[in-house]
């Protein structure tokens, strides 16, 4: 297995931890442009498959029967934080379609905001499960049983009809049988499919070119990254990466996390998918591997850049709050290991607006 250093933790003049990876950039054309590491390393996107799981609530008419609104399409591909908009939009959904929270397959969690833990802390609440990061993928999955009229009992479990159409729609974006896939359990307990860096890359990239057979399917995608674009908020959280990625970049580019230092990001207008794993799982090395990716892709242009520092390279602080070192993604060094091609190459649609 081939990996590649991208992230350097700098306490004061010391380098005191390195974190490696893989990575890759595809086109909707089913083609890798740029490699970095060996985007043939299975691991599980996590998270970073909800837009697609999103497909089905949208293409089988359930949100339109329900008058669900891009925000609530928005919600279905979420790793939230539990902050008052997600807690009251995910209340509501419950609400309309007739449920209580306990429908919910995944597992009580408190607010991943801090603000939002603490008001729950005042009140003496308890874990709720709207609170996992996850419940709006749950809502989601929810509604389109309820649409179709199917046990909302087991929708957890792979053999589900709701199961078995995202896995029609994950098959052809994939552009494998995905049924036939390594699967384990994510943390919400929904099937969690195990793909190479590489593949996922492909699949995002299809999806960001809404490369799919059907115009039903293709008008599902867009309107996915249509809510995902115009709501980034309810996709993870007010002030998450995510969010800034999304606005400095004018919905260009599009952001999307999974766990264990899985992270991705999709382009519709260039019909581009990113996909990067970070080795050992640190969540705290993934934005600035990202950052430092696109910027020696030629992805994100000066101004973006200078917006994004704060993301690129942020500060280690100790238990007062001083910086006493850094987290720098490592893009000399993904400049000189670019493998497979460059995104910027002739014939590549990498080029952006400016």
């Amino acid at each position: 297995m081939s990996l590649v250093k991208l992230v350097e933790v700098w306490r004061g003049s010391v380098l005191e931890s390195v974190h490696f990876g893989a990575a890759a950039i595809a086109n909707s054309n089913g083609e890798i442009i740029a490699g970095w590491g060996d985007p043939e390393l299975v691991t599980y996107p996590r998270s970073a498959l909800k837009p697609i799981q999103a497909i089905p609530l949208v293409e089988s008419g359930a949100a339109a029967a329900r008058n669900l609104g891009p925000e609530h399409v928005a919600f279905a591909c979420a790793s939230h934080r539990g902050e008052p908009l997600h807690r009251d939009l995910a209340e509501k959904w419950l609400l309309e379609l007739g449920l209580e929270e306990a429908a919910l397959a995944c597992g009580p969690e408190y607010p991943a905001d801090l603000p939002a833990a603490f008001a729950a802390a005042r009140g003496a609440l308890s874990k709720r499960r709207i609170y996992n990061n996850c419940s709006g993928k749950h809502c989601a999955l929810l509604t389109v049983a309820r649409h179709h009229g199917w046990p909302v009992e087991g929708y957890h479990r792979l053999d589900h009809s709701v199961q078995q159409l995202y896995l029609d729609a994950l098959s052809e974006l994939a552009d494998c049988d995905a049924r036939k896939l390594p699967f384990g359990v994510d943390g919400c307990s929904l099937p969690a499919a195990a793909l190479s860096v590489g593949a996922f890359a492909k699949l995002i990239a299809r999806f960001a070119g809404a490369r799919a057979a059907s115009p039903r399917r293709q008008s599902a995608i867009t309107a996915i990254q249509d809510a995902m674009r115009s709501h980034p908020a309810y996709v993870s959280g007010s002030a998450e990466p995510g969010v800034m990625v999304t606005r400095v970049t004018q919905g260009r580019l599009i952001m999307k996390t999974g766990a264990e230092g899985f992270i991705s990001v999709f382009a519709p207008g260039q019909g581009l998918g990113i996909a990067l794993k970070v080795s050992d799982g640190e969540a705290r090395a993934r934005v600035p591997a990202l950052i430092a990716l696109m910027s020696a892709a030629s992805l994100i242009d000066e101004q973006e850049r200078r917006a994004l520092a704060a993301l690129a390279e942020p500060p280690v602080l100790d238990s007062n709050g001083a910086e006493v070192g850094r987290i720098r993604g490592c893009e000399p060094c993904l400049r000189s290991a670019a493998s497979g091609g460059r995104a910027g190459s002739a014939g590549q649609p990498a080029a952006h607006p400016q």
